[in-house]
């Protein structure tokens, strides 16, 4: 802001930048300008020429003389109104200088509000500062990890190609022990085939050498009389257990089978038993369709056999088992049959009771039956291969009786052995098994 003050004729007339037109009637006359800086504000001052000031008063000071004799109070009334402006241009002058002071003081007010600022911009300055430096911390911390887990996939990748030879070993070492196997079960298929044929030559001997009254004579003769099922020859008087001929339905063809004449009341048809591991349940469809293995051992009837007894009348299923810590449990069900070979020898199950679980470890609904050769299951994989043995697998499911079977104790956490789920679980191997059957109306 500039401010500009006159001084002439013993007064002083103030004026602000803005009364132009006075400043340009003040130019017209001879004057000298004074200008001091305070602050942020500028003064200018503008004082006559001494000559002007002299020649101005001389012709004050004379026209008073000369009108003083004429006039006295007109002069009086000059000089009043010559104060009169005095004191007007002074209360002027005064109002100025406070609007200066308030103008000085809000200046202040702007410079500290200015400095305040820079102060606040100063702190962003090293809020930013410090942001950066903890980013580029963190930008090196991350590089860090970064190579940390480059260097941790590395060694994930080596593992990974070191387990993938380790594996392509161990398929060698097995495709060469399934060899082997392959080799042995057929050895053990030759001896079971010679041991059965020496215990029917014992068998024959036996028949030919016993006398009229011998208990052996009278099992013989059982031996030679065909009945349809274990139930039928428990009903014409013969209530010995033992190994019995029975006549395939609608056939001439004669079955070994054993017949349980005490459990229960007798007359059971034995269709299956485990008890020592002798005989090798591994088989093929054709095997199991035909039966193997030994009546007075371990063996397997047959699905035609048992699928057209079971279509000819209702037939009730019992299961036995026994654990290797000698307990006994069995399930029985009130119906019970097998579908012909077309329909893959279905099973059909109903009415559960027993103690060896409230809940069937045979699938509901009835299952195909499977084989290593007749892949019937409902899952991907061959449940058959993968739990040896044939059996009606759902998706390789909660039983197999047919399975691999363990001693003591190699028998714990065995996924293809004996198993029974609702009874001991789908890891324990279990020590016997007698699967056996007769008409419900029995």
């Amino acid at each position: 802001m500039q401010v500009t003050v006159y001084f002439c004729l013993g007064f002083c007339i103030f004026l602000a930048s803005g009364y132009n037109s006075f400043s340009k009637t003040m130019e017209t006359m001879g004057k000298k300008q004074y200008q001091v800086q305070h602050g942020s504000c500028s003064y200018t001052f503008l004082l006559p020429e001494a000559d002007n000031c002299r020649s101005s008063a001389s012709y004050v000071s004379n026209a008073v003389q000369r009108d003083a004799p004429l006039d006295y109070d007109d002069s009086v009334q000059r000089l009043q109104l010559l104060e009169n402006i005095m004191e007007n241009n002074t209360q002027w002058l005064m109002k100025v200088l406070n609007q200066t002071t308030r103008l000085e003081l809000q200046l202040l007010e702007h410079s500290l509000s200015t400095n305040k600022l820079e102060r606040q911009i100063s702190d962003q300055t090293n809020e930013i500062t410090k942001l950066q430096e903890k980013n580029s911390f963190l930008e090196k911390r991350v590089l860090e990890m970064e190579d940390k887990h480059t260097l941790q996939l590395k060694s994930i990748k080596d593992e990974k190609d070191q387990l993938q030879v380790l594996v392509a070993r161990q398929n060698s070492i097995i495709e060469e022990l399934e060899k082997q196997l392959v080799t042995a079960t057929v050895n053990n298929s030759v001896l079971q085939k010679q041991q059965h044929d020496l215990m029917e030559t014992v068998h024959n001997l036996l028949t030919m050498i016993s006398t009229p009254n011998s208990k052996n004579n009278f099992i013989a003769k059982e031996e030679q009389i065909s009945f349809k099922d274990c139930a039928e020859a428990f009903k014409s008087g013969l209530t010995t257990s033992g190994i019995y001929t029975l006549t395939v339905p609608n056939t001439a063809q004669e079955k070994k089978a054993y017949c349980d004449m005490e459990t229960g009341g007798g007359g059971w048809t034995i269709i299956q038993r485990r008890e020592d591991g002798s005989v090798d349940f591994h088989r093929t469809w054709k095997e199991y369709k035909m039966g193997f293995g030994d009546p007075a051992g371990e063996y397997w009837l047959g699905n035609e056999f048992v699928s057209q007894l079971t279509n000819q009348k209702r037939y009730v299923l019992k299961i036995q088992l026994k654990d290797w810590e000698g307990n006994e449990a069995y399930s029985l069900y009130d119906h019970f049959s097998l579908a012909n070979e077309e329909l893959k020898y279905r099973i059909y199950l109903k009415g559960l009771t027993g103690t060896a679980g409230k809940i069937s470890s045979i699938s509901q609904p009835g299952n195909d039956f499977s084989t290593k050769d007749a892949d019937n299951d409902k899952c991907i994989c061959k449940c058959s291969q993968m739990l040896t043995g044939g059996w009606w697998f759902d998706a390789c499911g909660p039983s197999n009786l047919n399975g691999m079977y363990y001693p003591l104790r190699q028998n714990n956490n065995k996924f293809n052995g004996i198993k029974w789920y609702y009874w001991k679980g789908s890891g324990y191997s279990l020590k016997g098994t007698i699967m056996m059957i007769r008409p419900a109306d029995f």
